[in-house]
């Protein structure tokens, strides 16, 4: 409310109060680094970003819950899905949200640093200890994300079932931002978020589409195609940078005054072919499973089709049974109704009197005694 904004203001404002809310607000460890135009303010990381992940965790908690109740439960409500694909699409809804901010964010950073035009720069100067403001911000607010995703888990109520695989996710991805965070690695780290994040983008917008109109897959499709190009350029990012251009890069040593703690882990040929293998083998095991759905997808739709063909054909078949069937009915009852009225006309010319005949193609045929005629 008003009252919670003016306490806030205050506490920017007091003296005593200012330095510590700086330390939740905005990124620490600023130092101005002398460039050819003068100087410049960058950041290197340490332990107090720790509190500042921890504020961001707490908006993160807050910005899903305005997503989940403004957004996904007004479209849940018109779209009365079953409690798993309720859940699914929660999750989607979410992760399309976060996933398009990010990407746009994301984009921003790597052209406006240059990082896309310069290609170079991904290893030169390596280690890259001192970050512009932007960078160090957006992987402050990337790991805050991915914890606040752990308490979700129980806020949201996620099945037993799916939490293994939640958990799995934001571990990898922890792993992946942290890892290009601390090793300095944080303009790779980048390029390959961008990738990695318009690929799932594409994913879950086609997992939406599909809850609303299950017979709408045309998403997956552009979903296959973004998802193994971005494999592919991952894949390629990697080699290019850590295979061919850290090599190049002057042997870097231990300096934790700089922030530089595990850069120089790269002079090490032998833990850059570690970590080079253990990507490829990660990279290879996905690009497996999703070969292995794609052919289990193409063949439950190949099947769905053979089977609906044999349904059509047999409905066909039974069709036609049945017409020929009533055909030869009527023929049959046609021919019945006559040998009935030429036999009451027979017992009529021989004086038995009768009161009523047959059905004659639906109608009451009355035979009047004393007569040789039929009255209908």
């Amino acid at each position: 409310g008003r009252f919670g904004v003016q306490h806030w203001d205050f506490g920017l404002q007091s003296k005593v109060t200012a330095k510590t809310a700086f330390l939740f607000i905005l990124p620490q460890y600023n130092v101005s680094v002398p460039t050819a135009d003068g100087e410049l303010v960058q950041y290197h990381y340490g332990l107090k970003d720790l509190v500042t992940i921890l504020f961001y965790i707490f908006i993160a908690i807050i910005l899903h819950a305005v997503v989940q109740e403004y957004a996904l439960d007004k479209i849940n409500r018109r779209l009365h899905l079953s409690k798993v694909k309720h859940s699914k699409f929660n999750e989607s809804g979410q992760l399309v949200a976060f996933h398009l901010t990010s990407v746009i964010w994301c984009l921003y950073v790597v052209v406006t640093e240059g990082y896309i035009s310069n290609p170079r720069s991904l290893w030169e100067n390596y280690p890259h200890v001192y970050l512009p403001y932007q960078v160090k911000f957006f992987y402050l607010c990337q790991l805050a994300y991915w914890l606040h995703a752990l308490p979700e888990l129980y806020f949201q109520k996620v099945r037993k079932e799916e939490v293994p695989r939640q958990l799995r996710c934001i571990a990898l991805y922890l792993l992946h931002i942290a890892g290009a965070y601390l090793l300095n690695l944080t303009r790779l780290g980048l390029i390959l978020l961008l990738l990695q994040y318009l690929a799932e983008f594409f994913f879950h917008m086609a997992r939406l589409v599909y809850f609303t109109d299950e017979n709408n897959e045309k998403l997956f499709n552009v979903w296959a195609v973004v998802f193994v190009v971005t494999r592919l350029f991952t894949l390629t990012l990697y080699i290019l940078v850590i295979g061919f251009g850290l090599p190049r890069v002057e042997s870097q040593a231990l300096d934790p005054e700089r922030g530089n703690f595990f850069s120089f882990l790269f002079n090490n040929i032998l833990f850059r072919m570690s970590v080079l293998l253990l990507v490829c083998l990660f990279q290879a095991s996905v690009m497996w499973r999703f070969i292995h759905f794609q052919l289990r997808r193409w063949r439950e739709y190949w099947n769905e089709q053979s089977s609906r063909k044999r349904a059509a054909a047999a409905a066909g078949t039974k069709q036609q049974t049945k017409l020929l069937k009533r055909d030869s009915g009527e023929c049959c009852k046609g021919g019945t109704v006559e040998a009935s009225v030429l036999w009451f006309s027979v017992l009529m010319l021989l004086g038995f009197p009768c009161v009523c005949g047959p059905v004659l193609r639906g109608k009451r045929v009355w035979l009047v005694p004393g007569t040789n005629f039929l009255s209908p």
